[in-house]
């Protein structure tokens, strides 16, 4: 299957500085990718490549098939950006700004007239909302006006720079819930952001940037297991009639048992050995009084990644 947005060596230089440095990149039609990665990282000036807003300094990059920066209204018609700073016209109302959009982008009025109310509906602002100036609306709104520009256009890939970011935890949920619905639709989307929790609980797959490279790219069990040792963490709960941190470290797939209060153990592993450990518990005579299933967090393998950076230097 050919990759919806592919790059190759793809590098860009401010003089002697490198924001972004020889990246390899393949995202494929419905994919959820997340950048991660500290300001400064690369994120942005990656997107802006994307986009063909600046030409990289050496390298490819090409989106549905096309080089952004040679053909870039063509790119732009099929792909949806949203900054993580939306700008709209203030002194019109939300209405007026997808209309203007609307006839930017050539669409029938009739056609655009059915694309907007779908497109507000889907996004949860009231009709009251979009009769008003943008210039009342809150951060939160705003937000979600610039999605609903998005999805007028019916974009094959939508790309968001931060889409979270200031939005109150409610909002922030409401907002991952539509972008989970764009992927249900098979969208592809690049999301780049630095709340790692929010990354993953919508992503497929996530890519670290750091000064300017990709320095990790996988699924987040993926990582887990090559940077933390073991993809699984099971909390097993006994009665502590005999220590099993031999056995349970004999099973096939463990990396790693620790033992916390008497009875009480936990295996990190390549994959969930919840059934292999409740048959293993019970046959040696002990009674098993809860196994809990802890999956592994991005939070965790940023962390590790970086203490070990800062170890190895």
């Amino acid at each position: 299957m050919p990759a919806v947005i592919e790059t190759d060596e793809l590098t860009k230089k401010y003089g002697t500085a490198t924001a972004v440095d020889h990246l390899n990149l393949a995202l494929h039609a419905g994919e959820v990718f997340g950048l991660l990665g500290p300001n400064g990282s690369g994120k942005t000036t990656t997107i802006l490549m994307i986009l063909g807003l600046t030409e990289p300094t050496s390298g490819k990059v090409r989106v549905l098939g096309m080089d952004p920066a040679r053909r870039p209204l063509q790119v732009k018609s099929r792909v949806g950006y949203l900054p993580d700073q939306v700008g709209f016209y203030d002194e019109m109302t939300a209405l007026e700004n997808l209309n203007y959009t609307a006839r930017l982008n050539r669409i029938p009025r009739a056609t655009a007239e059915t694309r907007i109310a779908e497109a507000v509906h889907r996004i949860g602002l009231s009709e009251e909302a979009v009769q008003r100036p943008v210039s009342t609306f809150s951060h939160g709104m705003r937000q979600r006006l610039g999605l609903a520009e998005l999805l007028v256009k019916e974009p094959e890939v939508v790309i968001l720079d931060e889409p979270t970011l200031g939005l109150d935890p409610e909002a922030a949920r409401q907002f991952l819930a539509i972008i989970r619905s764009l992927k249900d639709d098979g969208i592809t989307i690049l999301l780049a952001s630095h709340l790692l929790h929010q990354v993953q609980a919508v992503c497929d797959r996530v890519g670290l940037f750091r000064n300017g490279q990709m320095v990790l790219n996988g699924k987040v069990r993926e990582l887990a297991l090559n940077i933390l040792g073991g993809a699984f963490r099971i909390h097993v709960d006994t009665d502590a009639s005999k220590d099993l941190q031999k056995q349970l470290g004999g099973l096939e797939g463990v990396v790693r048992v620790t033992t916390g209060a008497e009875g009480q153990y936990m295996v990190e592993s390549a994959h969930d050995l919840r059934q292999e450990i409740s048959r293993m518990v019970l046959d040696s005579g002990n009674r098993l009084l809860s196994l809990r299933l802890e999956e592994p967090s991005l939070d965790d393998v940023y962390a590790s990644y970086f203490e070990e950076s800062v170890d190895a230097a």
